[in-house]
């Protein structure tokens, strides 16, 4: 048997400690009134009996032995009743632990008359007191003890409050757990542009503090990160004019090995300096407005430009969706994508689904070499190169994948890679804008 496992989440284990704490607690309190309102009613019974016994005996010995019968019905009790005989025969009580009845009629009658018990077998608790009036006329005190039972109502009151233990325990919980998701899915949209969900400063005075100072985090790190990459831009921008003067000298200079060699080292350098300016650019996509686009209008269009130059890229998109995107930096990311792609394959598909309601799925498809996998995240990094998997002799910087990597970034997006089945590389971006008409799967 497998033991009990801890619930994984915060706001199950809350609950479940609460409503198991409350329960346990308001069992206890019941119990408490179940065992006092049991005793009161044995107090009340006893002290009943002892005060009936005395006045039904006296009684007794009063009348006349022919009309004492005709009175037994006067002296009828739930629990116990009187008769002038010898009772039934049974089994005789044991007076070393007597039951508090017992004890009660010992004190009440045990002064003036000889009483002897008896136990006779029952389905629930029966006793026989026997004894002699004063005339000799025998006399049974016939005993079924009981305590009344529970009102009827005092389980429903019971059933209600155990709901109302549970509503409460929802409702705290919800309250405590609330901040929290707000928290994770502010720290999921978390732009390091600054462009992501501010939480509401405002609530009890932790929750407060907790919101000011994640705002506070966000605001630094997109100052941290606008201020590196202003540092890059300019710098690179700054390199663009030298090379392009030394470009100018070497092509003064006689033709020799020597003067084409320097001329590739140039225009490497500009090339990469050319890249470092559009990686720059794309941490500042965000100040692009918003607009809604037909998804699979904008996609063709992309498509057309590349047949147009005779390069073969597909469109594979059942149904209409709108999204609420930049289109300018979308356009700039898939570009990079299918550039990508091209220089590792003979043709490149781009495939649309909806993974989930909400979201849109961008997939650009090759059937190039691929990636290792224990290197898939690595290639998103600024200037990595990966010479193993992928054609070096395509050229290239190491800040295409990462200027998409942070273009989704910007587009509170998400992109991934993966390796094909059957070879070949993935690139999905995943978009959260809100799909306004159905994609199909």
């Amino acid at each position: 048997m497998k033991p009990a496992r801890w619930p994984r989440t915060l706001a199950s284990r809350l609950s479940l400690i609460f409503l198991v704490s409350l329960v346990i607690a308001h069992g206890l309190s019941f119990g408490l009134q179940f065992y006092e309102r049991y005793q009161s009613a044995k107090t009340l019974m006893l002290g009943n009996l002892e005060q009936d016994l005395s006045t039904t005996v006296a009684v007794l010995e009063r009348l006349p032995a022919e009309e004492r019968k005709a009175w037994l019905p006067r002296f009828v009790h739930p629990n116990y009743r009187y008769q002038l005989d010898e009772g039934l025969p049974g089994t005789p009580l044991d007076m070393a632990a007597p039951p508090e009845f017992v004890r009660s009629m010992e004190a009440t009658l045990g002064r003036e008359y000889s009483l002897h018990y008896t136990q006779l077998a029952d389905l629930r608790p029966h006793y026989q007191a026997h004894f002699r009036l004063h005339d000799g006329s025998p006399l049974t005190i016939d005993v079924r003890p009981s305590i009344s039972p529970l009102s009827p109502w005092l389980p429903l009151v019971l059933v209600g409050q155990l709901l109302l233990l549970l509503g409460c325990t929802w409702l705290a919980v919800r309250t405590a757990i609330r901040p929290l998701t707000h928290l994770s899915r502010a720290v999921d949209t978390l732009d390091p542009n600054g462009g992501g969900t501010r939480l509401d400063e405002s609530g009890p005075v932790e929750v407060a503090y907790a919101a000011v100072a994640f705002n506070t985090l966000q605001a630094r790190i997109a100052a941290h990160v606008k201020e590196r990459m202003q540092l890059l831009a300019a710098i690179s921008h700054d390199l663009q004019t030298p090379i392009t003067r030394m470009k100018l000298r070497a092509e003064l200079m006689e033709d020799s090995l020597e003067k084409d060699k320097l001329w590739n080292d140039l225009s490497e350098m500009q090339h990469l300096v050319q890249e470092g300016v559009a990686y720059a650019r794309s941490m500042d996509s965000a100040t692009e407005v918003s607009r809604r686009i037909d998804v699979q209008a904008f996609l063709q269009s992309l498509v057309f430009d590349y047949l147009d130059t005779g390069k073969p890229v597909r469109l594979e998109m059942a149904g209409d969706a709108v999204l609420e995107t930049r289109p300018h930096a979308l356009r700039r990311l898939l570009v990079n994508l299918v550039d990508n792609a091209l220089k590792y394959a003979e043709d490149v598909e781009i495939a649309v689904f909806r993974p989930s309601r909400g979201q849109l799925a961008i997939h650009v498809l090759d059937r190039g070499p691929g990636i290792p996998d224990d290197l898939l995240a690595e290639v998103l990094k600024p200037f990595y190169r990966l010479e193993s998997s992928r054609n070096r002799d395509t050229g290239g910087t190491g800040l295409g994948l990462a200027i998409s990597q942070q273009l989704a970034l910007s587009l509170q997006g998400a992109l991934v890679l993966h390796n094909r089945e059957g070879g070949g590389l993935c690139a999905q971006l995943t978009l959260p804008a809100p799909v306004t008409e159905p994609v199909g799967n």
